[in-house]
């Protein structure tokens, strides 16, 4: 009796061990085609907000014909959506730690979806920077949460995380400009791009309630079987300090560039609306190479990486506003820039932000950089325009992309690369 009792025994462990695995395999390929599919999601809805972020400069020369404002106006309304972002970064951090970050994620594309729509009925200067600020802040929202996933999700390759996230600003800086000329073409008015990029928003808020699942947007790093070690134990250490100055020069540059050159190819070069849309469109395909970019990042010295980008991003400035003006030059140089601006520089900042802190400080981490970025970048577009009315577009730029881009690259040579975290795998 005994020896029956041993065989079925047997038979039950060979039929568990005949079904299990591929019961198993087949869970964790479903698993997989879930975040596969969430994190399409993610991207994509990063995509609509860059389509968003780059809209309103195309159509400001339209937007200023109209309401009769002047350059540093412009310049402002161009960019001051990031003051909201910066008003925004820091408690979005705080705001994770009490909330799910898909819901961060939903209500931040909520706020810039519906201020961009509102924009359209502005009466004047003061409602309309009212508006444009309003949609910084659900864009920091949106942004600050994606970073913490990403960086958390891929937490072996926290770069080339963020790099992966930022295939989807390459997109929506591709699409937005050459769609968004194409709307104020076809219809005649500005108003038509801002309604129809609003609309797009509100069903990407409608896709993430049901494709993503908390088990990515939530996850911490463990899922991953990685475990980090360093870091700071607090945002108040050397590399924090420096990361946050270059980010506020970054964003100085940045914005400069992403507020005010498509007023520059409109107003200095007389560039078509299309022939400027398709210009911007080449900087976001530039930035394509941010997963390539990330794992230069997470591979080889942070300091090294951040202070060659800045010194290619100086000498890529100087030829954009003082050399050829040509369509093809100008695309090329934009193309280039943006590998360098958004595909390297902000890939490697936001991941080294990350890295700097223990991993319990992610979430703030991310705030700090957006804040100090879009902080920057809220008086960028102000800045330019008012040096170009002074002085010209060609100091303008000299000063506010060339020269600060030689100081970042000076900067970024203090960080000590050997004090930030480390993943290894997990036993």
């Amino acid at each position: 009796m005994a020896a029956k009792t041993v065989s079925a025994g047997q038979g039950r462990k060979t039929m568990d061990q005949m079904t299990t695995p591929s019961g198993a395999a087949a869970a964790r390929a479903t698993d997989n085609a879930i975040a596969i599919a969430a994190i399409a999601v993610l991207i994509v809805s990063y995509a609509v907000n860059a389509m968003d972020r780059t809209l309103f400069p195309l159509m400001l020369t339209d937007v200023r014909r109209e309401y009769g404002f002047s350059l540093p106006q412009g310049g402002l309304l161009s960019t001051v959506f990031t003051l909201g972002m910066t008003l925004a970064g820091i408690p979005t951090g705080y705001l994770m730690s009490r909330y799910s970050r898909k819901a961060v994620i939903q209500i931040g594309i909520l706020i810039y979806s519906a201020a961009t729509v509102i924009t359209v009925i502005a009466t004047g200067f003061a409602d309309m920077l009212l508006y444009r600020t309003i949609t910084g802040i659900g864009e920091a929202m949106q942004l600050t949460a994606l970073l913490a996933v990403f960086s958390s999700y891929f937490s072996r390759n926290r770069a080339a995380g963020v790099g992966l996230l930022n295939y989807a600003y390459a997109g929506g800086a591709a699409i937005g400009p050459w769609l968004g000329a194409r709307l104020l073409v076809g219809y005649g008015s500005w108003r038509a791009p801002m309604i129809a990029f609003g609309l797009v928003g509100f069903a990407m808020m409608i896709l993430i309630a049901a494709v993503v699942r908390p088990h990515l947007s939530e996850t911490r790093g463990g899922e991953n079987q990685t475990i980090a070690s360093g870091g700071a134990a607090s945002l108040n250490n050397h590399n924090t300090i420096v990361l946050a100055i270059l980010s506020v020069l970054f964003g100085l540059a940045l914005y400069g560039y992403l507020g005010m050159y498509p007023t520059f190819l409109r107003e200095h070069l007389h560039f078509a609306p299309s022939d400027a849309g398709r210009v911007m469109s080449f900087y976001g395909l530039g930035v394509l190479v941010s997963l390539f970019t990330g794992w230069l990042g997470d591979r080889f010295s942070t300091r090294l990486v951040l202070a060659l980008s800045f010194l290619v991003a100086s000498g890529v400035a100087a030829l954009l506003f003082n050399g050829p003006v040509d369509f093809a030059t100008q695309g090329a140089l934009s193309f280039v820039l943006g590998a360098t601006f958004s595909g390297t520089i902000f890939v490697n900042l936001a991941a080294s932000h990350v890295k700097a802190v223990a991993a319990n400080l992610a979430g703030r981490a991310s705030g700090l950089f957006v804040t100090c970025v879009y902080g920057s970048a809220t008086v960028a577009g102000y800045l330019i325009g008012w040096i170009a009315k002074l002085s010209g577009w060609t100091i303008a730029g000299n000063l506010q992309l060339v020269a600060l881009c030689i100081v970042g690259a000076a900067v970024a040579l203090l960080l000590r690369p050997e004090r930030m975290a480390q993943s290894r795998q997990a036993a």
